[in-house]
């Protein structure tokens, strides 16, 4: 697995960053069964970054906590079988998937820790586990496909140990 793994907001954590994004990823991977190995990139921003990002890809000028880019589409959520059909679904180097990217906002892992009242290391995790289920093909538009999302969610937080 390649994660490539960038702090650009100026806010930093009190516990690994790097680390526990790479741990997040993979706990996803795992629960999810994901048959291949694969590359995501994670970059951490300020509020004023995703609020641009969020306005340039999604037309909603406001900042927002977190945003997934996939690459990859698929026909139902965690329906992997098939991914090879399209070989742009992966590197040609190193022979794997590429999943997508992620971008997060360091001040709202901040902000919402205090709001939820939990930490900023659950929330942290908690922001990159929702975007690799979008990035699997998960979506929360539909209650039923919600309340699926965040079983998933709940069920693999825990498998860390990961509390509120």
């Amino acid at each position: 697995m390649t994660i490539t793994y960038e702090n650009d907001s100026g806010l930093f954590f009190d516990f690994p960053e790097e680390e526990l994004a790479a741990a997040t990823v993979n706990a996803a991977l795992l629960a999810e069964e994901f048959p291949y190995e694969a590359q995501v990139s994670i970059l951490l921003v300020t509020e004023q970054e995703i609020q641009r990002i969020n306005s340039q890809t999604r037309g909603i000028d406001a900042p927002t906590d977190v945003l997934s880019f996939p690459m990859i589409e698929y026909s139902l959520p965690g329906e992997y079988a098939k991914i090879e059909e399209e070989p742009d679904n992966f590197d040609p180097d190193t022979g794997e998937a590429l999943l997508g990217d992620v971008i997060v906002c360091a001040g709202r892992v901040k902000e919402q820790a205090l709001l939820y009242g939990h930490s900023e290391k659950r929330e942290f995790c908690f922001l990159i586990l929702h975007s690799i289920l979008h990035l699997l093909g998960y979506d929360h538009m539909e209650e039923e496909d919600a309340a699926c999302m965040e079983e998933k969610q709940r069920h693999i937080l825990r498998n860390m140990q990961i509390f509120r």
